[in-house]
């Protein structure tokens, strides 16, 4: 039987490999935007985690045909009243590199001791189908802001990220780890769980 075809809404190849990784299921073909030239950009207009992830989800449907998933990701910070949020991926002003993200955060955040420090990471999954059918899936990952950088792997803020209970950033952790316990493996994850079930239940349709 031909596996399902779903579309993962990103370029970004870093993101798309890690996302692989995770719905390594076995029963979906999984293809990220490059598949499906030319390529394209969503404005991130929304102002929720849960409206950029149905943005781009939604966009990748009418540019493919296909079933789409899509994340949006932030980080919040305690200290900083919940920032950088929805604004994560620019929050050094447009343009800006993963690199740049990192310094601000941690200028922001010199001289604060570690109790005040705490950091949360939050993901949003949405799945959206030609159908027009939506949900939405959640992964947290709680943490801390460390005092420098720290870690070659991963991406984004992972090299300043301490997730709870490792003792050591995210860009130290195998990736096979960090696809255990980060708020994106989580939320693919339940993604995954939830189409496995819906295909086991009626292999000739979608999603219910």
């Amino acid at each position: 039987m031909k596996k399902p075809l779903i579309v993962i809404a990103t370029h970004n190849r870093d993101k798309l490999r890690e996302i692989r990784r995770i719905l390594n299921q076995g029963f979906l073909t999984v293809r990220g935007l490059d598949d499906f030239p030319p390529p394209y950009t969503v404005r991130e207009t929304g102002k929720t985690l849960e409206d950029n992830a149905l943005l781009k989800a939604r966009k990748a449907v009418q540019r493919t045909g296909q079933m789409a998933l899509s994340d949006d990701s932030g980080l919040e910070v305690a200290a900083l009243g919940g920032r950088p949020g929805v604004y994560s991926a620019r929050f050094a002003g447009s343009g800006c590199s993963y690199a740049d993200n990192n310094r601000k955060i941690l200028r922001l955040l010199k001289g604060k001791k570690r109790s005040q420090r705490r950091a949360l990471f939050r993901c949003v999954v949405a799945l959206v189908t030609p159908e027009g059918k939506e949900r939405l899936f959640q992964g947290r990952c709680p943490g801390w802001i460390v005092e420098e950088v720290h870690g070659q792997e991963g991406f984004g803020y992972d090299p300043i990220f301490e997730p709870k209970g490792e003792g050591c950033t995210f860009a130290e952790l195998s990736l096979a780890r960090k696809n255990e316990i980060s708020h994106r493996a989580l939320a693919f994850q339940r993604a995954a769980a939830y189409l496995k079930s819906s295909f086991r239940q009626s292999p000739k349709r979608t999603v219910r």
